[in-house]
């Protein structure tokens, strides 16, 4: 039985990161057809017309809650935070998996993740731009807001409240925003140029030149590139426990009960990450079929994807066995009503709803066969999204509805604005998504060519270097 185990252990590592039979050539067109390619699949139209569609939904809400305010949304007394930080949680969450992908694992020199890296920060990109759509508008009057969120000169003679959680986290984001796009926009140049130099169309021919910044593949170029990328690997790989750990201090810091817990932070960065790698997973897997890309996206990378998802699906359920242990082991009668009430409260459905899901349905990706089972480690996927969504209702919503005095408590519902809202986030998603997977290469083409056996360099006495 041992010898069987380190057999299946071994084909497992046997898995490419690339089918055998490709070359430079191959590589290439089939990464760079689907950017140059004249006609646009329907598919591609329906799902980017969904998209857009829901988008014309978020600009109407969005336009409704500019001209009437924020009382068109469910947010009342007790709950003054509810699907707008929800939902700036959940999207900041979605887009952590793009930069442990790209950064950490690029510096861990992880071979697996140059397929998926260039989706992935696209994904953390436009996640970010669903976020930062929430905070700003909460406050009722953004462009008023901005005066007290942003530190620059003005003249009313206003700073922001440095001490206020609100102030980091538009620190922490805007720093994350940035520097994901310069990382994104740097891996990319290369692939402009290659994209510039294949292209027959004269208006493609010359965005892509202006894209792909004069790119020559110069030793001197190379050499440059590969110092960019290092430093913004290093300036990316804190901002992925940074920028979740600064959100969750909007919680921590304050003394409400369910919120002032010290493991917020790294329980909050934990859940990221598996909300970001269940998001990648949702992508990954009908990206590779619909564009025929199961040679460079494959089982390999499914299956490390799983287990990263598995892996911090187990640190998310510690955080909430740990939640219920401080509640109990604290002596606080405030903390105890607290999760007795979302035990067995009028929200108690969302509490064992995402308990079913992060804590119990993820324990099925222990076994090989649930991994590599694309149907359902899709709908698994899904469901680790809404879960993930769960928790943070369940984190605000039920925290706030019943605090310390009964006759402040209060039920919160969301109007048909919330829920239009959140719906016209996603459609940004799908709506940027889509024209990403049209007109930009989705592979990293030129990280992809470095794992072809042409491309291992030998010395005249045949030893590799």
């Amino acid at each position: 039985m041992a010898n069987n185990a380190h057999a299946t252990s071994t084909a497992a590592l046997d898995v490419p990161v690339i089918a055998p039979g490709h070359d430079f050539e191959t590589v290439t067109e089939a990464v760079a057809q689907i950017p140059l390619a004249r006609r646009t699949p329907l598919g591609w139209v329906f799902g980017f017309l969904i998209g857009l569609s829901l988008l014309m939904g978020l600009q109407m809400a969005l336009g409704k809650l500019v001209f009437t305010g924020i009382g068109i949304w469910g947010n009342n007394v007790p709950v003054g935070w509810a699907f707008d930080i929800i939902n700036f949680v959940w999207w900041i969450g979605i887009g952590h998996a793009g930069t442990l992908i790209s950064a950490i694992l690029l510096l861990f020199k992880q071979q697996w993740r140059m397929s998926i890296s260039r989706f992935a920060e696209a994904m953390t990109i436009f996640a970010v731009a669903c976020a930062a759509i929430f905070p700003l508008f909460h406050t009722g009057r953004p462009w008023l807001a901005a005066y007290w969120l942003l530190p620059y000169p003005n003249t009313m003679g206003l700073w922001p409240q440095f001490r206020s959680p609100l102030i980091w986290d538009v620190f922490a984001v805007t720093t994350y925003a940035t520097v994901s796009i310069v990382f994104w926009y740097v891996g990319m140049v290369p692939d402009m140029a290659t994209l510039r130099d294949r292209a027959t169309s004269g208006i493609k021919q010359k965005v892509f030149g202006i894209l792909s910044l004069g790119w020559r593949g110069s030793a001197r170029h190379w050499h440059r590139y590969e110092v960019a990328t290092l430093i913004l690997a290093g300036l990316s790989t804190p901002l992925v426990l940074s920028v979740h750990t600064v959100v969750s201090f909007d919680f921590a810091v304050s003394v409400l009960p369910g919120w002032h817990a010290t493991i917020f932070p790294p329980y909050f960065v934990a859940g990221a990450i598996y909300a970001g790698f269940a998001m990648v997973l949702t992508l990954a897997i009908p990206l590779r079929v619909a564009y025929k890309l199961e040679d460079f996206i494959t089982m390999r990378h499914i299956d490390n994807m799983a287990k990263i998802t598995l892996a911090t699906g187990i640190m998310v359920s510690y955080g909430y066995a740990m939640e219920a242990f401080y509640a109990w082991y604290s002596a606080n009668p405030y903390e105890r009503f607290m999760m007795w009430n979302r035990m067995t409260g009028p929200y108690a459905w969302s509490y064992w709803m995402l308990i079913g899901i992060n804590a119990v349905m993820i324990q099925i990706l222990w076994f090989k066969w649930a991994r590599t089972n694309l149907k359902l480690l899709f709908v698994l996927s899904l469901f680790v999204s809404v879960g993930m969504w769960l928790e943070r209702f369940v984190i605000i919503v039920t925290s706030l509805h019943r605090d310390f005095v009964p006759s402040s408590w209060g039920m919160y519902y969301p109007t048909r604005w919330d829920l239009l809202t959140f719906a016209g986030t996603i459609g940004l998603f799908l709506t940027l998504f889509f024209l990403f997977m049209r007109f930009v290469p989705m592979i990293a083409m030129f990280e992809v060519r470095t794992l072809l056996p042409q491309a291992k360099v030998k010395s005249e006495h045949g030893h590799g270097h």
